[in-house]
C-alpha cells in the first residue's frame, strides 16, 4: 500500500519533481524533491523515478526514536531529531534529504505527485 512506479508510462517530464518541492518544501526546486526521475539512456524515452517505499530503514537507523510509522508512512518528528543524520545514510534509495535547517527530510505520502502525473506513471495504491 503506498506510491507506486510504472516505467512503460513515464515521460521523464518531472512534473512529480517540481509538485513535490512546492509542496512539501514551499519552493520551486525539483533538485530537492523527494522522489527523482532520470533517464534510462542509451535507449530513448524509457525513464525511471526512484520513490520512498517506506522500507523503513530510516526508522532503524534513527537512535532516537524520531522516525514513527503512522499509517503505513515513516515520520520524523522534528521535535526529537537531533540531526545526527544516520537516516540519511541508511536510506536505500537517497531520498532521505537535509534541509536547511540542517535536519533531515523524506516522503511523507502527501500523494501530490501521482495527482500531478500526466501520464498515471505514479500512482497511490
Amino acid at each position: 500500500m503506498g506510491l507506486e512506479f510504472n516505467n512503460a508510462t513515464c515521460s521523464g517530464c518531472r512534473a512529480c519533481e517540481l509538485v513535490c518541492s512546492l509542496q512539501n518544501l514551499k519552493v520551486v526546486n525539483p533538485s530537492k524533491a523527494l522522489l527523482t526521475v532520470s533517464g534510462k539512456f542509451p535507449v530513448p524515452g524509457k525513464y525511471f523515478v526512484d520513490i520512498c517505499d517506506q522500507c523503513g530503514e530510516c526508522a532503524k537507523a534513527c537512535p532516537l526514536d524520531a522516525i514513527q510509522l503512522k499509517a503505513n508512512t515513516y515520520r520524523i518528528d522534528r521535535n526529537l531529531c537531533d540531526g545526527c543524520l544516520e537516516c540519511v545514510d541508511a536510506c536505500p534509495v537517497h531520498l532521505v534529504k537535509v534541509g536547511d535547517d540542517g535536519l533531515p527530510y523524506k516522503c511523507i505520502n502527501c500523494k501530490q505527485c501521482a495527482e500531478v502525473c500526466p501520464r498515471d506513471a505514479l500512482t497511490f495504491n
